[in-house]
């Protein structure tokens, strides 16, 4: 069991520190104050090693830069980026990690009230390639944080190892941790001309190999209700449910563009919640897809939903909203494809296959690539994020730093 490795040792200690970001808050960044502890915690540890204008901002951005090795000191800049925040969709303080041998079956994490917290292939159908490996997971409680304190812990060990080895060919590097990426703000205020770096990789990913460049397009929509409220009595004619509109706007929405039906290159509208009464109600769904037209052709389903609704009414009731959210990244990473063929040359050196997939979802890269800064997202070996389900193998942990350190190695033979 590698319990003495650097990046375990950060990565167990990382993912006690409470980081839960929060949509309610999002008004302010970093949305919770908590994500300063880690924040700081990443500060005093990066000046430790050597790393030069180390800096924590108002906004909880980490930044750092990382001399090159001798004779690559004339290069570009090479960014490496990882977001300190979890998820609220399952509870994020008070983690217990703990490493479990896996032999075979489902994998038990923990156990709540007296009832096994497991894992099945049923519903992980690569569990069983995990057989005999150490797998760092949570008491069942929680979730475990690898999302993205994996990535934050294998950046830091692979900092750590350029301290201790200088002799390893890099360029410049810089390095950030941002906070607020699980609900959108991500590197929103990230100052890229004083993080001057060329290009950049987000260290964000699932199972080790896996390298992306194209991610959806998105935006979300808030649809409103407005009803009548009548007694129920006196209610026949006169009456109009502000929730039963919802059900019905909701009724024209193609059940086979739900996130549920989909994968790939297929895009969702998905309902993230409703709420309301009979006078008022909102429905708050988020829109997803690959390919620009299909995006926009979801986004005019939901607008001629609600005209349909509004032509059967006395009046205009029911309202759209729609918010732009990120663009796929694809757009911009395609003209710099040494990007991608670095990445994947990395993985191979250390015997694992890269798989290029599309995001399921944002990520900061998406991003920062429209802002000037080119950058691919890459694995960090974890799986089944944002549940207590969570784990990550620590063999892969340790190899994600080999993979950092065959990466940046590239870069410098520019």
């Amino acid at each position: 069991m590698s319990n003495s490795s650097d990046v375990l040792k950060r990565f167990l200690r990382y993912v006690q520190v409470f980081t839960t970001s929060s949509d309610e808050h999002s008004y302010q960044v970093p949305s919770t104050a908590c994500q300063f502890d880690l924040a700081h915690m990443l500060t005093d540890e990066l000046r430790s090693l050597g790393a030069e204008q180390v800096e924590v901002s108002e906004h909880a951005y980490v930044t750092a830069h990382i001399p090159a090795s001798p004779g690559a000191e004339h290069l570009p800049r090479l960014g490496l980026i990882a977001h300190i925040d979890t998820t609220e969709q399952a509870l994020g303080e008070g983690v217990k990690p703990h490493i479990v041998h896996y032999t075979g079956g489902d994998l038990v994490c923990g156990e709540v009230n007296g009832v096994p917290v497991a894992l099945s292939d049923d519903t992980l159908p690569e569990l069983h390639k995990l057989v005999g490996k150490d797998l760092v997971c949570t008491d069942g409680t929680t979730l475990l944080g690898a999302d993205d304190k994996a990535g934050v812990a294998e950046i830091m060990s692979l900092v750590a190892r350029l301290s201790q080895h200088p002799e390893l060919p890099h360029p410049p590097l810089g390095i950030c941790f941002c906070p607020d990426e699980e609900i959108g703000h991500g590197a929103e205020l990230l100052d890229i001309e004083r993080f001057a770096c060329d290009y950049a990789y987000t260290v964000d990913g699932g199972p080790i190999g896996v390298l992306e460049w194209e991610c959806f397009n998105a935006a979300e929509a808030t649809v409103s209700f407005e009803g009548r409220s009548i007694h129920t009595g006196d209610a026949k004619g006169r009456m109009i449910h502000a929730l039963n509109m919802f059900t019905d706007f909701h009724a024209l929405l193609p059940p086979a563009q739900r996130a549920e039906t989909t994968e790939g290159y297929e895009g969702f509208i998905h309902l993230e919640g409703v709420s309301g009464t009979a006078s008022h109600a909102t429905a708050r769904y988020i829109i997803r897809d690959h390919s620009a037209d299909a995006f926009a052709a979801k986004i005019d389903l939901i607008n001629r939903a609600a005209e349909f609704i509004n032509a059967g009414s006395d009046t205009k009731r029911v309202h759209v909203e729609i918010k732009q959210q990120y663009r796929n990244m694809a757009e911009v990473v395609s003209v710099r494809p040494e990007l991608i063929s670095r990445a994947e040359e990395a993985f191979r050196a250390i015997d694992i296959e890269p798989r290029v997939l599309p995001i399921r979802g944002g990520t900061d890269g998406a991003q920062l690539s429209f802002r000037g800064l080119p950058c691919p997202n890459i694995s960090t070996g974890g799986y089944c994020m944002h549940g207590v389900h969570e784990f990550i193998p620590v063999e892969s942990l340790e190899k994600m730093v080999d993979m950092l350190v065959e990466l940046v190695k590239r870069f410098s033979e520019v």
